[in-house]
């Protein structure tokens, strides 16, 4: 099936009139693009339509329109930090492409938390023994336990805090209080020369951010409480943990060892013979590949092993590498430890999390959904 329709056939399928359809592309619901053949005609994205068609047939009713919305379906808080557009990630309206090109993540935190030329001035912070991992839970959670709550306090203050938080974390991961760019620090931690601070700094800026995501919506959900930033990044970094978000480049080197054991045609076919997608290919929000795993594996020369897996993966199932697959074969090239791609992605995405967690703060809502009861029915009273 194409990916792409025609007007025609778009307002065949949802039974629609032109002007329908052009409110739909206008709000975003519809992605259009012009035709490579004929620049005057616009194509539509049939993704967009079939998830619309989906809905029509399962009726209006708000309970199913808002449990649809839960799984990568309608938006369902309004943002002005991130977007995924056009097949690419934009940051407040900048290409998060263009961005990686020079951008420290002290850039990008200052954009995604609009706070103009804010400094980071270093921190005095405590680190106790531990894996990367642990030192970095145990710090928050301590941070947590102890920083106030958001609420109340001048956006100075907060701005401050935020450097404060994302500060402690950095100095977790990479073992010990720092000064200098934040790449430069887990660089000289894991060893790393200027090159391979270049492509960590690169990986930084391209994981700041993407929208709301599972971890990004536990993060706003325990804002709309008024809880300290810490509690914020905390919860953040609980929902991170989870194999189908953070813990998917560790997925990743899991069907790499497949490859090693059973060949990589036969890996990649056995995977599809059990209905389920190859680790680090493939993206919903991205049906002609992820521009973050673009912008990041076009910066080195990637492992032999990890460049045959894409190779053939790509011609079994024509599914592109996501930022996952980039992260596993970045930490291999540099010969980082192991968990380097889960504290790469928590370092970048606390930048993101606090954004989000300032934003829901100053909506002055809080969310709390309803649960659409499906069990036993009460006792008559």
């Amino acid at each position: 099936m194409t990916d792409w329709l025609t007007a025609q056939e778009v307002m065949t399928r949802l039974k629609l009139r032109p002007q329908t359809l052009y409110a739909y592309v206008s709000r975003g619901r519809i992605e259009a693009k012009a035709d490579d053949e004929d620049p005057r005609r616009r194509l539509y994205r049939a993704a967009d339509v079939d998830r619309l068609s989906y809905r029509k047939t399962r009726g209006r009713r708000n309970a199913v329109i808002a449990e649809d919305a839960i799984a990568w379906g309608e938006p369902v808080l309004a943002s002005a930090i991130t977007t995924v557009a056009q097949g690419r990630l934009w940051y407040r309206g900048q290409d998060v492409e263009e961005l990686a090109q020079a951008a420290r993540l002290e850039d990008v935190a200052r954009l995604l938390w609009a706070c103009g030329n804010a400094r980071f001035p270093p921190q005095t912070n405590r680190i106790g023994p531990g894996t990367p991992s642990q030192r970095m839970f145990a710090t928050i959670a301590a941070r947590a336990a102890n920083d106030p709550a958001i609420a109340g306090r001048t956006p100075k203050a907060l701005y401050f805090e935020a450097a404060a938080v994302l500060d402690a974390l950095v100095d977790a991961v990479a073992g010990g209080p720092g000064e200098g760019p934040i790449h430069d620090r887990l660089a000289r931690a894991w060893g790393c020369d200027a090159q391979g601070a270049d492509l960590i700094r690169r990986a930084l800026v391209l994981l700041a951010d993407h929208e709301l995501n599972a971890s990004t919506f536990a993060v706003r959900v325990t804002a709309s409480t008024r809880a300290s930033l810490a509690a914020c990044v905390m919860a953040g970094l609980a929902a991170l943990s989870g194999p189908l978000h953070g813990g998917m480049a560790r997925r990743v080197l899991v069907f790499l060892e497949e490859t090693r054991r059973v060949g990589i045609e036969s890996a990649v076919q056995a995977r599809l013979h059990q209905g389920t997608v190859v680790p680090g290919f493939g993206h919903p929000l991205y049906p002609e590949g992820d521009p973050r795993a673009r912008a990041l594996l076009s910066a080195f020369e990637m492992p032999e092993e990890f460049a045959n897996v894409q190779r053939m993966t790509e011609t079994i199932t024509g599914e592109a590498p996501n930022i996952d697959f980039a992260l596993a074969a970045l930490a291999s090239a540099l010969k980082l430890i192991d968990d380097a791609p889960f504290l790469l992605f928590a370092t970048a995405r606390c930048t993101g999390w606090i954004a989000h967690a300032l934003e829901q703060f100053q909506s002055g809502r809080l969310i709390r959904p309803r649960a659409r009861y499906v069990g036993a029915a009460p006792a008559t009273v």
